[in-house]
């Protein structure tokens, strides 16, 4: 095997890149959710919005659960890098 063949490959992009990437998924998946809930509250023709709330809340906390399993899979992807 050459040299080039062990070489880990490296991620040449900005970090900033990654978390731009989050804010967008976090974006699509509130806005989904909160769509989801409007077209349900409409069809249901109640006068509280109970569907769109649920939704929308619903719809928040899936996108911070899933910002802090990617956080916490770069912590721990960072800490193995930093090994020896």
């Amino acid at each position: 095997m050459s040299k080039e063949e062990n070489k880990v490959p490296r991620d040449n992009s900005p970090s900033y890149l990654k978390y731009i990437g989050l804010s967008f998924q976090m974006i699509a998946v509130i806005g989904l959710g909160t769509w989801l809930g409007w077209e349900i509250q409409q069809k249901s023709q109640m006068n509280f919005p109970v569907w769109l709330l649920t939704f929308c809340f619903l719809s928040i906390a899936v996108s911070f659960y899933q910002l802090f399993i990617s956080l916490k899979n770069d912590e721990k992807e960072q800490q193995k890098n930093k090994k020896p």
